[in-house]
């Protein structure tokens, strides 16, 4: 998979922008994308500060570009344009205050066209890096709402699951006079959709399984009708995807087991997307997939921005690093 997303790099070079410059494991992959050439790191942070950490460690950062918030020359620019983002929600000593922070000050570089996507995490929660882009790059015409979904891989298989990170339940919503405007169901359909392209970019044909404990209307409730509801909406909005649900793992996966429960389904026993019903099962599901199914995974990856930014685990190591950038930048 990585190997195929080189060479999208290599014919379409890009900057990424790492919000912690000075952070030993975020230099060890700037100084290995330096010398591999296809794809040009941003360090944040204090120059002096990174020049000392990456010495300490003896990473090669030589002519990259790191920019300091604090002595930033087109900081006075980058203020002014964060005003107007903010419509009045944040006054110009706010918003300076803010952009002396890494997060921020990286989302506005991507903002404003100085790079072209960010990775962040490696010190900031996960709320301090999707904050920033929610604020100021926002969410994609058309779209409602951000997602995320990890891509699981062991050995030539692919797998994506969503969303697994971001969302914690879907509920309607209302507008002031109690008339409701998206509902719950619209969301969960966006997101099936949403990590079904994101499927496609890592060279998976998706077959998107919308999972429920209930298959094709063997179990009731609240959950059931939300997925299968969701089910419809998403074949509205996106009728060339193979999708379908509601459905349970064991009829998602299983040829034998889908066609029994869920006969004629072109996804039931061979889905290789799949979309969660809440972020519970979601988080737990691609955990078990890591730790019993001996999948690698990739993520969160975040859907619905307007830019290629993305989140790392603070617990994260150099090669995740490395290889969350290189995702990251794909997506553009």
């Amino acid at each position: 998979m990585f190997e195929n997303l080189v060479e999208v790099l290599k014919n379409d070079p890009r900057k990424i922008v790492y919000t912690e410059g000075n952070d030993a494991r975020i230099l060890e992959s700037a100084a290995r994308l330096k010398k591999e050439g296809f794809l040009t790191p941003i360090l944040v942070g204090n120059v002096d500060e990174v020049k000392a950490a990456a010495e300490k460690g003896g990473f090669d950062i030589e002519g990259l570009e790191i920019l300091d918030p604090k002595t930033y020359e087109g900081m006075d620019a980058m203020v002014e344009e964060m005003v107007a983002l903010r419509k009045g929600k944040m006054s110009p000593e706010e918003c300076r205050a803010s952009l002396s922070k890494g997060n921020y000050f990286g989302t506005m570089l991507v903002k404003m066209g100085k790079a072209d996507c960010l990775l962040g995490g490696a010190t900031y929660s996960t709320a301090d890096t999707v904050r920033p882009a929610l604020q100021l790059v926002k969410t994609k015409k058309g779209a409602h709402l951000v997602s995320s979904c990890f891509v699981m891989i062991r050995g030539d298989e692919t797998l994506v699951m969503g969303d697994c990170a971001i969302n914690i339940d879907y509920q309607d919503t209302v507008d002031k006079e109690g008339n409701v405007t998206f509902t719950a169901a619209q969301k969960l359909a966006e997101v099936a959709i949403a990590t079904a392209e994101t499927a496609k970019v890592f060279g998976v044909d998706p077959k998107v399984a919308m999972l429920s404990y209930s298959t094709k209307g063997s179990g009731k409730g609240a959950n059931v009708d939300l997925v299968r509801n969701a089910t419809e909406e998403a074949k509205k909005l996106a009728p060339e995807l193979k999708i379908d649900g509601e459905m349970q793992f064991d009829a998602a996966v299983s040829p034998v087991v889908g066609q029994l429960k869920f006969p004629g389904s072109p996804v039931a026993g061979y889905a290789n997307t799949f979309i969660f019903p809440e972020i519970q099962s979601g988080n737990i599901g691609y955990k078990i997939g890591a730790r019993l199914g001996g999948f690698a995974a990739f993520g969160p990856i975040l859907q619905g921005l307007n830019a290629p930014i993305n989140d790392l685990s603070r617990g994260c190591n150099a090669e995740e690093v490395y290889q969350m950038s290189i995702i990251t930048a794909a997506l553009k």
